[in-house]
């Protein structure tokens, strides 16, 4: 088996079924098996998943687990000699399994891979090229100077604006809805921290791959759609917890012994700040959903379909 695809599915029938297609019409030489692990939905996926796609190999799980455990039992499983971590809400090109696989055998020194990735209004998703939040990068971002000052790598050090989204290059982190790893790395640094349970696990990931001495690399021969934050709406509070929380064990698991007492304190403080604020700014959001616009799906990466956000399809 050349390539393990695993989808964690959480109440998000419809978006996981779209997926599950775009894959099925990949056009590749390499063999590939999907693993479907559905984090105790509720709203017939494990049904309706297992009625279209028997080929799909699905575990169904009696509770949330959270996305990083969910995807360890993806790979406790998985025979490829790649694994590739996909994301519910993403549509796959014709080419995309192709075009990665085929860079990751001509690269046996890159651990990781992940190829360009666009909303659904056309803009890239930023996440596919990071590198590591620093307390100085994390600075320059929440303060407005990555904004400010676009080409200016010193303040652009965690979204890599400066960039161009076209071209292939080493970075610091991938995101989690697309991550083409080896299998020799995975068993090299281990799988993913699920002391994370549904934010910063690929940050994370990403930092023991590149501590282990792996090259991480996007590249931009190939995309995907990734359908996120479709519509507003009130968050409920543990993705709010989550994802401030993620902030805090990141920084202490990686950055702690790195700085002293009084830039540590800042960093937590900023965070409890900005957790606070979040939380403010979220109570004052309407909980009824404002729906986008319905578009068609495609393939071809030039259309969207309102959806749940990410947050919702790993919680």
């Amino acid at each position: 088996m050349d390539v393990s695809i695993l989808i964690v599915n959480y109440n998000t029938c419809r978006l996981t079924m779209d997926c599950l297609r775009s894959v099925y019409d990949s056009e590749t030489k390499f063999s590939y098996e999907i693993i479907l692990i559905d984090n105790n939905s509720h709203d017939g996926s494990v049904e309706a998943i297992s009625r279209e796609f028997p080929n799909v190999t699905l575990i169904a799980n009696e509770q949330n687990t959270g996305f990083a455990r969910a995807n360890n039992q993806g790979m406790e499983i998985a025979s490829g000699r790649f694994v590739l971590l996909l994301n519910s809400d993403t549509v796959v090109r014709k080419d995309t399994l192709e075009t990665m696989i085929t860079f990751m055998d001509s690269r046996p020194d890159v651990g990781a891979s992940g190829c360009k990735i666009i909303l659904p209004d056309g803009s890239l998703d930023k996440a596919c090229k990071r590198g590591f939040p620093t307390p100085s990068a994390s600075f320059y971002y929440a303060f407005g100077f990555s904004k400010l000052f676009p080409n200016n790598p010193r303040f652009n050090g965690y979204q890599l604006g400066y960039l161009d989204p076209d071209k292939n290059y080493p970075v610091d982190c991938l995101v989690g809805a697309f991550m083409l790893l080896r299998r020799e790395t995975i068993e090299h640094v281990g799988g993913l921290d699920e002391e994370f349970f549904m934010y910063g696990e690929d940050l994370d990931w990403c930092y023991r791959i590149k501590e282990a001495g792996w090259k991480i690399y996007y590249y931009s021969r190939t995309s995907i759609i990734h359908l996120k934050g479709g519509s507003a709406r009130r968050r409920p509070f543990k993705i709010v917890y989550e994802f401030h929380r993620a902030m805090i064990l990141f920084h202490r698991k990686h950055y702690r012994q790195q700085y002293n007492s009084m830039i540590n304190g800042m960093v937590y403080a900023g965070v409890g700040l900005k957790f606070v604020l979040s939380l403010v700014r979220n109570a004052m959001i309407s909980p009824r959903k404002v729906p986008l616009p319905a578009q068609s799906l495609s393939a071809s990466g030039d259309a969207g379909t309102r959806t749940e956000s990410k947050a919702e399809v790993r919680l």
